[in-house]
């Protein structure tokens, strides 16, 4: 969260700098520097404001770079995106607080082997956040070799997002820009969308039966656009 947005987000609460500093537990004249950009915004004011002043998840604090690979248990990262909203994971009742979608985002994509349920779940991640900070998520996957991953998690994105809205609407806009970015830096080398186990029957398999999409992004992987469950 930068400065703009806090005093963005207060404004649209219709609330006095006095009166979002008391619901902050902050003094007023300390709100008026954060506001300013004269002090930082700590992660846990940043929760704490995103909260209160009920923002997004987008809004949620973020690692700074180097960002560190995650290896989360699956069951982690269900919980995850069931507070998120995905409906896949709907049944899960989970006590963890909300992350912010491109961490989530990144952790999942560093994963070596990521369950099918939850690779699924990735570009419903994107559609229903496309509002992510874009230069956190670039810098953050061109650090880790991750730019293939998300170019085609964030182009499977774009093609549900064109069939269901149109190609001119802001979510899809938003998205193609995000492809394009990625375009520029996508590795010649072949990945996998998180499935390193695979063997090499399984490897050549899909080398000759993937999509168009994971063919551009050199990705050994099934999933199509079409095969999506949960999209919105």
């Amino acid at each position: 969260m930068k400065a703009q947005h806090l005093k963005a987000a207060r404004k649209a609460r219709g609330w006095t700098q006095v009166e979002a500093a008391v619901r902050l537990g902050l003094s007023q004249p300390y709100l008026a520097m954060l506001e300013r950009g004269q002090r930082r915004l700590t992660p846990r004011l940043a929760r704490k404001a995103a909260r209160v002043l009920r923002l997004p998840p987008t809004a949620l604090p973020l690692s700074q770079p180097p960002f560190p690979p995650e290896r989360t248990d699956p069951q982690f990262l269900a919980e995850a995106l069931a507070a998120l909203g995905y409906p896949g994971f709907g049944h899960l009742r989970t006590q963890q607080r909300l992350r912010n979608p491109a961490e989530l985002l990144l952790s999942a994509l560093t994963q070596r082997d990521l369950e099918p349920r939850q690779a699924e779940a990735l570009p419903w991640l994107v559609m229903r956040f496309p509002s992510m900070d874009l230069d956190w998520l670039l810098s953050n996957a061109k650090l880790r070799d991750l730019q293939n991953r998300l170019g085609f998690v964030v182009a499977l994105a774009q093609r549900v997002a064109e069939r269901l809205e149109g190609p001119n609407s802001s979510r899809v806009d938003t998205l193609r820009q995000l492809v394009s970015a990625l375009e520029q830096s996508r590795l010649a080398r072949e990945d996998t969308l998180c499935q390193e186990s695979l063997n090499e029957v399984e490897r050549r398999w899909l080398r000759e039966n993937r999509g168009d999409l994971a063919r551009h992004w050199n990705l050994l992987t099934g999933w199509t656009a079409e095969a999506l469950r949960y999209v919105l």
